[in-house]
């Protein structure tokens, strides 16, 4: 578990973890079509964009799963979960540039925090998969709050763990509703382009798009923003 560390900063750099950190929504939507393809729901990409892609399993439950039970919903998407982490062992790879800026971040004294619809069991074994716990100062996870994405409250808790203001702060995003709590929340938010488009993410609110962190045009947007 990650401990939260307050900072007297005014600046952050908050990401979401699937498709942000790491590209792995194809998993996901793999191991979704595995659980609800028998159930009746074809999973394709066109549909996990659409409906699955960053809702927090609880609407995902009330959605494709409308006749069971909420404790029969919660064993399902259970099932989801254990099948996702068991494709994504051993596949667990940066976004180009990633690794660069997180050093680039820690080395200007920039805290950063995850903020995740995941559970927590994949958002952190994803993070140590990744080998980059440690770099982050808190890790949010929407389920454990009373609203998760794409409510604004899992970054206002992002903001409020390491003493940052919102427009002095830097979210990166892949999903739609992942923009939606971002920018409610008032950050300025990067959309990443491993699942959606630059159109798609830009109307959903992202000031900006880039297929990789060592894109020119994002770095030198954060290089103003977070002055280093």
């Amino acid at each position: 578990m990650i401990e939260a560390k307050r900072e007297k900063m005014g600046r952050a750099l908050l990401f979401d973890i699937d498709g942000t950190l790491a590209d792995t929504d194809p998993l996901h939507r793999e191991a979704f079509h595995r659980v609800f393809a028998p159930r009746g729901h074809v999973v394709d990409d066109e549909r996990f964009k659409r409906e699955l892609q960053g809702f927090s399993n609880v609407s995902i439950g009330e959605r494709f799963l409308p006749d069971e039970s909420p404790e029969r919903r919660l064993a399902i998407l259970d099932e989801k979960e254990t099948i996702f982490r068991d494709l994504v062992a051993g596949q667990i790879v940066p976004l180009q540039g990633l690794m660069a800026l997180l050093d680039r971040a820690d080395s200007a004294g920039i805290p950063m925090v995850a903020v995740t619809n995941a559970p927590r069991l994949n958002a952190e074994l994803l993070l140590s998969g990744l080998g980059i716990t440690h770099r982050f100062k808190a890790l949010v996870i929407g389920a454990e709050l009373p609203h998760g994405k794409p409510h604004p409250l899992p970054y206002q808790e992002g903001l409020r763990f390491v003493g940052a203001s919102a427009q002095a702060s830097i979210a990166f995003e892949d999903s739609r509703t992942g923009i939606e709590s971002a920018t409610a929340a008032g950050i300025p938010t990067i959309g990443m382009r491993t699942t959606l488009s630059h159109a798609d993410l830009v109307a959903a609110g992202a000031v900006a798009s880039a297929s990789a962190y060592d894109d020119p045009d994002l770095l030198a947007r954060l290089a103003a923003a977070m002055t280093w």
